[in-house]
C-alpha cells in the first residue's frame, strides 16, 4: 500500500514534438542542426547514412566536433539507397515520416528520386525541409559554404579590420540556417494541423547571412552612413572595450549609461572624472574616447582581471573574462544550471568516452531539453527500424550487408 504521506512523483511531461518522425539525409552542420533541434524537442529523428557513414564522423581539426554535437538524440539507419533494396526501404520509411530534412544539392536528391516532387504523391502530409546555399534565384547554382557567404554577405567585412575581411569564429550561418530550417518545419507542422497537407520548406546560408548583417544595412538606410567594420567602428558607448591588465590578462569592460558611469567612478575613486563636464553624458564620453580611454587604461592597468571582475560584479556593471571555448566545459554557471549534459562519443579517437555537450539555450517549464540518446554509432538502429518496417531477419541482414557498425 502506498504511503499516504509520500506524494506521487509528478509525471514527466512529453516534449513538444514527441510522436513526430523526422527522416534526415544530412551531413556537416546545417542540416544536422535542424534535426538536432527537432530531436532535442522530442521528435524521433532517423539519420539515413551511406554504408561508410556520414563523412562528418571522421573530420579532423575544426570539424572534429561536428558529428558529436549535432547528431545527439538521433537514430542511425545505414543503407545503400542507390540499390533497389535500399531505395525501397527508405521509401517505406518516408511513408511513415512527418518530416524529411536534407542538405544535398538539388540534383543529388532528384537523381535518387528523393526530391519533394517525387515524394509528395507518396505522402501528401510530408513536410520536406531543404537546406541550401541560396534560395531559388540567380545564385542558386553556386556552391556555398559558411565562409563563402560570410565573404559575399558582408559579415566578414564587418568582423575584420578595414581591408582584412575575417570570418566569424564559429559556423554561424550553418547553425542559424539549420535553426531557420527547424523553425520552418515547426511552422509547416502548425499549418498542416489546419490544412492536412504538407509543404516544402527552404532555408539558405546566403539569406541567413544577409539577415545577420541586416542591422548594418538598416543603419545605412536610416543614417546614410555606411557601417564601419567592427574593429574600427565608432562605439555607441563611452566605455565598451577590452582592457589589458595586471599579469598580461585581458578583460572586457563596459559602462553604457550615465548611471553606470557614476557607479564606475565611485567604485574606483575617480571623483575627478565623475565631475568632469566633458564626460557628463554617454555621448560626451563617446566624443572624448581619444583621451578618456588611454587614461582609463592607465588607471586600471594595475588591477588583476579577478579584482576588476569582483568590483564590476559588485556594482552590477557589465564585464566579461576573455574565455577560451574549452574553458566553458568547467564554467560554474553552465554546470550549476544544467547547460551541459553527458554523451558517449560514437567515433574517432575518443570512441566510447564520455564527455559533456552543450544543450539548447532555452528552458521549457523551467527545464532544459536534455540528451535522450548519445550520437549514434553507424547503423546502430538499423535492425530495429527495418524490423518495424516489416523486414524479416534475413532481409535485414541482406540490406545491412556491407555497412559497418550495424547491430545484427
Amino acid at each position: 500500500m502506498a504511503d499516504p504521506m509520500v506524494e506521487p512523483a509528478a509525471p514527466v511531461a512529453p516534449l513538444p514534438y514527441a510522436g513526430i518522425r523526422v527522416v534526415e539525409f544530412t551531413h556537416m552542420v546545417m542540416g544536422p542542426t535542424c534535426g538536432m533541434v527537432l530531436a532535442d524537442l522530442g521528435a524521433e529523428v532517423i539519420k539515413v547514412e551511406p554504408p561508410g557513414g556520414d563523412s562528418t564522423r571522421h573530420l579532423l581539426g575544426a570539424g572534429a566536433g561536428f558529428f558529436a554535437l549535432f547528431n545527439r538524440n538521433k537514430k542511425s539507419l545505414a543503407l545503400d539507397i542507390r540499390t533497389p533494396g535500399g531505395k525501397e526501404a527508405v521509401l517505406r520509411l518516408i511513408a511513415t515520416a512527418d518530416i524529411v530534412s536534407e542538405n544535398f544539392k538539388p540534383a543529388t536528391m532528384k537523381s535518387l528520386g528523393l526530391d519533394y516532387d517525387s515524394l509528395r504523391p507518396l505522402n501528401p502530409r510530408l513536410i520536406y525541409v531543404s537546406h541550401k546555399g541560396f534560395l531559388p534565384g540567380p545564385y542558386e547554382h553556386r556552391t556555398a559554404l559558411d565562409e563563402v557567404v560570410q565573404m559575399m554577405g558582408g559579415l566578414a567585412y564587418m568582423t575584420g579590420r578595414a581591408g582584412d575581411p575575417l570570418r566569424a569564429g564559429s559556423s554561424v550561418n550553418d547553425i542559424m540556417g539549420g535553426l531557420f530550417g527547424a523553425i520552418g518545419a515547426m511552422a509547416a507542422l502548425a499549418e498542416r494541423e489546419k490544412t492536412g497537407r504538407g509543404q516544402q520548406v527552404q532555408s539558405a546560408l546566403f539569406e541567413n547571412n544577409v539577415f545577420l548583417v541586416a542591422q548594418h544595412m538598416m543603419q545605412f538606410a536610416v543614417t546614410g552612413q555606411p557601417a564601419a567594420p567592427m574593429p574600427s567602428r565608432i562605439s555607441a558607448w563611452g566605455v565598451y572595450d577590452v582592457f589589458s591588465v595586471a599579469g598580461g590578462e585581458q578583460i572586457f569592460l563596459a559602462v553604457v549609461s550615465d548611471t553606470q558611469w557614476a557607479l564606475f567612478c565611485d567604485a574606483f575613486g575617480f571623483a575627478d572624472l565623475k565631475t568632469d563636464a566633458r564626460l557628463a553624458s554617454n555621448n560626451d564620453r563617446v566624443r572624448a574616447r581619444d583621451w578618456m580611454m588611454p587614461l582609463l587604461r592607465e588607471r586600471l592597468a594595475g588591477h588583476s582581471a579577478a579584482q576588476l571582475s569582483a568590483i564590476f560584479e559588485k556594482h552590477a556593471l557589465p564585464f566579461a573574462p576573455i574565455t577560451r571555448p574549452q574553458d566553458l566545459m568547467q564554467d560554474p554557471h553552465l554546470l550549476a544550471t544544467g547547460g551541459l549534459a553527458t554523451i558517449t562519443l560514437p567515433d574517432g579517437p575518443g570512441v566510447g568516452r564520455e564527455t559533456k555537450t552543450v544543450l539548447l539555450p532555452l528552458t521549457l517549464d523551467g527545464e532544459r531539453p536534455g540528451v535522450r540518446l548519445s550520437p549514434p554509432r553507424l547503423g546502430q538502429h538499423s535492425a530495429e527500424l527495418l524490423a518495424e518496417l516489416g523486414y524479416s531477419a534475413t532481409e535485414i541482414k541482406a540490406l545491412c550487408q556491407g555497412t559497418t557498425g550495424v547491430d545484427d
